[in-house]
Parts: structure tokens; C-alpha cells; sequence
């Protein structure tokens, strides 16, 4: 309703003025449409632009060739290409790029040349320089439309990185502690299935593994739902303990109950932020995860945390993997060695000599 009623004024307004001067009313008109029409005018607004610019055009050169009188309208003239600069600037600003350019060009050498009605200059090179001063007016209007139409889309890139980094966030999250407690749902299922008729303890044991694991990936799904929606993940409801250096006991302890490997942990005496102390704890997670994955023959896994000269250093080695895997990488590491790098870190991961794998990262102390 507002549209057609905008429409309506529009064209009252151009048809009133249009014997008077029409280059002013229809560009009067055209910032009519405009405002009252919006947003959906924004579309229309390279066309009106066209339009009155052509429109005014055509008023100077029927007033140069003689064909309409020159006297009594300069008021008219100047408030027309007042006009005629306001819908340049907002056709840069709010229309679409591609159809905004010829538009403004047109609307813009409308708004330069009006003078010329009125002015007889020397020579050529005076009217080009008279044309030139009065398109500042249009320069400015199309500049200042475009810096915010840049600070627009500067802040729609931002937002869209913020949202992708969100969303890697959340990957990440997905990746390193739901794949390791689905992981270790399918080795506890494995060993109920092999230990359910000869030892059905042994398989109830592993159900209740199974259900603890299915728990904690509830948890860290439930989690993510409510960083999708802003909203401050409830911890009462969160299980699995804490996702740092504190709960690497218990991490290994479900390892063990999962696979035949025993875990040799030292940790040394290190506080670490935060944020540091959740990214050691997530590359032990992956290191572990990928030895239930990859390397389910192995007998023993390393996991060391030590300082060592102003950095933390995290090692994690297993005796299950044989040397001519070293090529074998998957999406995890690359990720997790994204994140180490981004805090100044390194993370390497390669078959040892001696018969197995070796994970070590090295992670930046604050100062």
C-alpha cells in the first residue's frame, strides 16, 4: 500500500511540474518513489535516475538549440540539479552496483551541465571547466555514497567471518570429542559383542561404557545447540568432566576401558590459560582418538606435558602404527595444527623408527 501510494505522489508530482520544469519534478518525483517506496524501490532507483537524468538532458539541449525559452527558470534549474545530485547519491548508495553505474553517470552530467542554459561560455575549455566545478557537487554525493556502501559491506564480510569462524568452532568441537566418544561407543560395542556369551559381566560392563560415552557426545551436542543460539551453555547439564589438563586422568582411564593399551600419563606442575589448557587437552583427545582409529593393535600410549623452555610441550606416543604410514593424515590434525599455529604454536606427527606413532605439539607460555 505505502508503494502505490508513493507511486501515486510521484506521478502527481511530475505531471503538475512537468510544463513548469520538468527535469526538476521528475526528479523530484524520482526521490518521492524513492522514499516512499522503500526498500522495495531500491530496484527501481537506477531507472528513475536514468530517467530524470535524460529527462534534464534533453531540457538543456532543447534550450540550447532554441527550441524552449531560458528566461525565468534558473531558480528552477539550480533546485533541479540540487535534486538531480541527491538521487545520484542515493542510486550509488542503495541501488545495485552494475545497473547504479550508468545511471549515476547519466543523472550526474545532468546535474553538471545544467548551467549551460544560462551560460554562454569563451570557448570550450570554459565550459569544461564550468561543468567540472558544478559536478563536484554530484563527485561528492557519489564518494560519500560509496565510502558507506564500503563500511556496509565491510560489516557484512565481517559478520559472515565471524559466523564462519562460529561455525569451524563448532566443527572443531564436533570433531574432538564427539568423534572420540563415538569412537569409543563402537570399540565398547566390539567388546560386548566378542565377551557377550562367554562373559555377559564383561558385556554389561560395556553397555554401561557405551551409554556413558552416548552421555557425554549428548552433552557436547546439547552444548553446541546453545552456542548456535547464544545462549550460555548450562554446565549442571554437561558431562565427560572438565576439558583440560584436570581431566586427562579420566580420559585415560576411558581409553584404557576401550582398548587393550595401557596409558602412561606425566603431567607436569604447568598452569596454563584457558584457553591454552583446553587446546592441550583437545590434542590429547585427538591423539587418542586416532589410536583407537588407526593403530588398535597398540599396547601402550605416551601422553607427556611438560615446560620446556617458556613453552608447554605435548607428547603423545603410541607402538601401533607401522613407519610406512607416516603418510597418513586426516582432517583432524590438519585442523587441530591450524589451531596450535594460530597461537604461535607448532604440532608434528610422524611414524617414530623404533615402531609406532609420535604426535608432539609445542604450545606458546604467556609472558
Amino acid at each position: 500500500m505505502r508503494q502505490r501510494i508513493a507511486l501515486i505522489v510521484a506521478v502527481a508530482v511530475a505531471a503538475a511540474g512537468a510544463a513548469v520544469a520538468p527535469g526538476f519534478w521528475v526528479a523530484a518525483a524520482g526521490l518521492v518513489w524513492w522514499a516512499g517506496g522503500w526498500p522495495r524501490s531500491r530496484a527501481s532507483l537506477p531507472v528513475v535516475a536514468a530517467v530524470a537524468g535524460a529527462v534534464s538532458l534533453a531540457v538543456t539541449a532543447a534550450m540550447l538549440g532554441g527550441l524552449l525559452p531560458a528566461a525565468g527558470e534558473d531558480a528552477w534549474a539550480l533546485a533541479e540539479s540540487v535534486a538531480l545530485i541527491a538521487l545520484t547519491g542515493v542510486t550509488a548508495r542503495w541501488a545495485p552496483v552494475r545497473r547504479a553505474v550508468p545511471a549515476c553517470v547519466v543523472s550526474g552530467i545532468a546535474a553538471s551541465t545544467w548551467l549551460l542554459r544560462y551560460f554562454a561560455p569563451q570557448s570550450p575549455l570554459e565550459a569544461v571547466g564550468a561543468c567540472a566545478f558544478w559536478s563536484l557537487g554530484a563527485a561528492a554525493a557519489t564518494g560519500a555514497a560509496v565510502y558507506l556502501r564500503s563500511l556496509e559491506t565491510g560489516r557484512a564480510r565481517a559478520v559472515a567471518a565471524a559466523r564462519a569462524a562460529q561455525r569451524l568452532h563448532l566443527a572443531r568441537d564436533l570433531h574432538d570429542f564427539v568423534a572420540h566418544d563415538v569412537s569409543e561407543m563402537l570399540a565398547q560395542a566390539q567388546a560386548g559383542q566378542i565377551a557377550g556369551t562367554s562373559d555377559p559381566e564383561q558385556a554389561l560392563r560395556a553397555l554401561r561404557r557405551v551409554e556413558e560415552a552416548g552421555l557425554r557426545a549428548m552433552a557436547t551436542l546439547d552444548r553446541t545447540v546453545l552456542e548456535l543460539h547464544d545462549a550460555p551453555p548450562d554446565t549442571t547439564r554437561q558431562s565427560g568432566g572438565p576439558r583440560g589438563l584436570a581431566g586427562l586422568d579420566e580420559l585415560a582411564e576411558r581409553f584404557e576401558g576401550s582398548s587393550q593399551a595401557k596409558v602412561r600419563l606425566s603431567v607436569g606442575e604447568i598452569r596454563l590459560p584457558a584457553e591454552a589448557d583446553t587446546l592441550a587437552y583437545r590434542i590429547v583427545v585427538e591423539a587418542l582418538t586416532n589410536v583407537r582409529r588407526h593403530a588398535p593393535e597398540a599396547t601402550r600410549v605416551d601422553v607427556t606435558v611438560r615446560p620446556e623452555d617458556g613453552t608447554v610441550v605435548v607428547e603423545v606416543d603410541n607402538d601401533g602404527v607401522e613407519e610406512s604410514t607416516s603418510g597418513r593424515g586426516g582432517l583432524g590434525l590438519k585442523g587441530l595444527a591450524e589451531q596450535v599455529e594460530a597461537v604461535g604454536g607448532e604440532l608434528t606427527a610422524e611414524a617414530v623408527r623404533r615402531g609406532g606413532w609420535s604426535l608432539r605439539a609445542r604450545l606458546p607460555l604467556p609472558r
